[in-house]
């Protein structure tokens, strides 16, 4: 069934942080008929709350056509008249920054229902659509072959909350920051705060809240919007005597939380009298004590206890706790289609993989879209289940849900202060520049210093990206002598090593003493940081399905001997005669990620192969190799790419790279690159190979030389048997697509027969 069919999708899920300005009530143009197209204000108010979404397609998260929700039913608005200062508007409703352009004539196809509003003129500074002139809610003289679009600039206001979650309260009495203050005798250093005097953001200050029918629910939501999956009781009255000597302002009143809000202003709550300094009578201020995850954990010993879920993971986010949401069912993952998918279920996730509530449940698969199964549909979660696998669901086909619908999560986690503790500088842009680290002197003193770049690659650059909070690397710089530098020209960091995931680069390895054999401030490391990245998944079924061996002369491989793609002992054969015997297969290559995947060289440095009569833009682009059971190479190939350009694309996407007449080499997001089994290279010399058992492994961008999301899923693994005149695969899969235990049991396959095969 389309997706266009399913008008529960339509429901845009928006960030769930602080606010909504479009559910405040506002007043309303009157709702009386009038012959004259000229608009007019009306200022009677209007009960109900206006709710608006974005619907229809293309389906993007920023853009489509307008719906408002009046008198319990959605409609459109007519075109005419509409305006750039009408989309602003809109989006800003919609939580956007501002508009960036607005479509006619049903370009996102057309609504149903009423047409509510027509001949709509904004001066812009609205704080709601419906404070505009027009003629009226429901007098128009449109069809829906007119319903307006907009085109909102991708960028969120800071803490924006969805109108179907959360009623709002008005001015100054919305909850928009909450904190942890800790009491000056157990205040430590250490981050994260998970214990303290629960304090609002109010006016200019802070304000405290009464703990009088204060509820371990009511600690459950605070603690999950601070970014912590669990909470603890607290001692009240180690409290007690140090907070009555301390001045307070109680702000609220009364908590009533259910425990599965993600935000305190879900939550049912009175507020203090105006002038009410001393309205909690009987109580204190409410204090809290949080659990955090295992990734936030400073005792060593409970965080071995505490593990977080081995059967639901995220994927393809730029910082922790974001990522599209993958599952495990029977030993191999899959991910969860967007139909009905809520902060609720997005929590539920969150917190079982050690974070907090859910602060964003994304939809369209915007971190990305996998590659593998879909297990899950309409999830319900009421929100205090222990697992995603605890809430109902639908289990589908390929028919409901395809991965352009892939359901992503953005998490709070706790707030650990790792960027105060990095900074680039000399860049073109805030995304770019020299890194530097804050460090201790030999007097103990905190100064500034650069790293060292002989070591530096784009694993390490991914972890500066992220501590910056900049999102993903991509490039990590060795030298960076063309960039102004700041006073700072000590090196204090030396011989980084990271693994990419990690939360900031004082987790990685490096040198004890510095050692940099190029100690000049212009060999320092730099990044260049990106919101988005590409990602690369190689298309393993199509693997096990094209293999095949061909016994090719020698008098045909002229070219391929040229471009070392046959193994050693080929120099030594006689040619041209004799045979090379070849095991090929066809790689379909996925992008799968947000960004277009581009050869790091430029097209000036790029090397014309006159042989085949390409260029090549890398020099290595994929790995070919087959390994027994010590896990030793047998047998390898390599491939440059020599063309890398869109094949084919899914539904709605154009093809943006093509090589032909030295065309821009590429792959498009949501397209593929196919090399078929019968182009040159596209192959394992297997000439020397013994018959047995075996693991064929190909990996793309083997070097890194590309930045991507996900480097985990760069490697394909088939069991491979070989009797000498055959070879069969079976088990070809991504490198992440398998459990643990799943990926154990392939890897003994080589050894299982002792390489014996007659």
């Amino acid at each position: 069934m389309e997706k266009s069919r399913r008008p529960q999708q339509l429901a845009f899920i928006l960030l769930f942080g602080l606010w909504l300005p479009c559910c405040l009530t506002q007043t309303t143009p009157s709702n009386s008929a009038t012959p004259t197209p000229s608009p007019s204000p009306s200022p009677q108010p209007q009960t109900e709350k206006l709710k608006v979404r974005l619907a229809g397609y293309p389906r993007k998260h920023n853009e489509g056509r307008i719906e408002l929700f009046y008198k319990g039913e959605w409609g459109t608005i007519c075109d005419d008249d509409f305006s750039l200062a009408n989309a602003n508007v809109l989006c800003r409703q919609l939580g956007f920054v501002s508009a960036t352009g607005w479509t006619h004539s049903a370009k996102y196809g057309k609504g149903q229902g009423k047409i509510w509003l027509d001949n709509v003129q904004c001066g812009g500074g609205e704080k709601s659509i419906e404070l505009c002139k027009s003629r009226g809610w429901g007098n128009s003289d449109c069809t829906h072959d007119e319903d307006a679009g907009v085109v909102c600039k991708d960028e969120r206001i800071p803490g924006f909350v969805d109108s179907n979650v959360i009623d709002a309260h008005v001015d100054e009495n919305k909850i928009e920051e909450v904190r942890l203050r800790p009491v000056v005798a157990m205040a430590k250093k250490k981050m994260p705060i998970t214990e303290g005097v629960v304090e609002v953001k109010y006016k200019d200050g802070w304000a405290q809240i009464c703990d009088i029918g204060w509820t371990i629910k009511n600690t459950r939501v605070v603690c999950g919007m601070l970014g912590f999956p669990h909470e603890r009781k607290v001692n009240k009255n180690f409290y007690k005597l140090y907070l009555e000597r301390q001045k307070n302002y109680f702000h609220i009143h009364s908590v009533a939380c259910l425990g599965t809000e993600v935000h305190l202003a879900a939550c049912p709550l009175e507020f203090s009298k105006p002038n009410a300094t001393s309205a909690c009578t009987g109580g204190m201020p409410a204090v809290v004590s949080c659990m955090p995850g295992p990734l936030f954990m400073q005792n060593s010993g409970l965080k071995k206890k505490l593990k977080i879920s081995s059967n639901v993971r995220l994927k393809g986010g730029s910082r922790v706790g974001e990522g599209r949401v993958e599952v495990l069912k029977d030993n191999e993952w899959g991910t969860v289609c967007d139909d009905r998918w809520n902060l609720q279920s997005a929590s539920v996730v969150c917190r079982e993989l050690g974070f907090g509530s859910a602060k964003e449940a994304l939809t369209g698969g915007r971190l990305g879209q996998g590659m593998g199964p879909i297990y899950m549909n309409e999830v319900k979660c009421v929100g205090q289940e222990r697992s995603i696998w605890n809430c109902p669901f639908k289990n589908i086909t390929m028919e409901d849900c395809q991965h352009m619908e892939d359901a992503a999560v953005r998490c709070n986690i706790p707030y650990m202060g790792l960027e105060n503790t990095i900074r680039i500088t000399g860049g073109r842009t805030r995304y770019e520049g020299r890194v530097e680290v804050l460090s201790l002197d030999s007097n103990g003193t905190q100064s500034w210093g650069l790293i060292c770049g002989e070591s530096w690659t784009t694993k390490e650059a991914m972890v500066a990206c992220r501590q910056l909070g900049l999102g993903y690397a991509n490039q990590g710089l060795q030298e960076t002598w063309y960039w102004d530098s700041s006073n700072v020209t000590e090196m204090v960091m030396s011989g980084v090593k990271c693994t990419g995931s990690e939360m900031s680069l004082s987790q990685c390895q490096h040198h004890k003493t510095v050692s940099c054999q190029k100690a000049a401030a212009k060999f320092a490391a730099g990044v260049i940081c990106s919101e988005t990245a590409s990602d690369l998944v190689l298309n393993a079924s199509l693997v096990q399905q094209t293999v095949y061996i061909e016994d090719r002369p020698l008098h045909m491989l002229y070219c391929a001997a040229e471009e070392d793609c046959l193994s050693k002992s080929a120099a030594k054969a006689n040619w041209p005669y004799g045979h090379r015997r070849l095991l090929r297969f066809s790689s379909q290559i996925h992008n799968i990620g947000r960004a277009d995947f581009k050869p790091k060289a430029g097209r000036h440095s790029w090397v014309w192969h006159a042989c085949h009569g390409h260029y090549h833009s890398m020099d290595i682009f994929t790995h070919y190799d087959l390994l027994n059971a010590n896990g030793t190479k047998v047998a390898e190939g390599h491939k440059a790419s020599f063309c890398l350009e869109d094949t084919d694309c899914q539904e709605g996407v154009s093809k943006r790279y093509e090589c032909a007449n030295f065309g821009d080499q590429g792959i498009t997001v949501g397209c593929w690159d196919l090399y078929r089994h019968d182009i040159d290279c596209q192959w394992i010399d297997i000439t020397d190979v013994k018959p047995g058992n075996y693991i064929l492994q190909v990996v793309i961008n083997p070097n890194y030389e590309v930045a991507e999301s996900d480097f985990t899923n760069n490697a394909m693994k088939c069991n491979c048997k070989y009797d000498g005149h055959r070879i069969w695969l079976h088990n070809c899969h991504i490198g992440d697509a398998f459990s643990e235990e799943a990926e154990r049991r392939f890897e003994k396959y080589p050894g299982q027969l002792n390489n014996r095969i007659s």
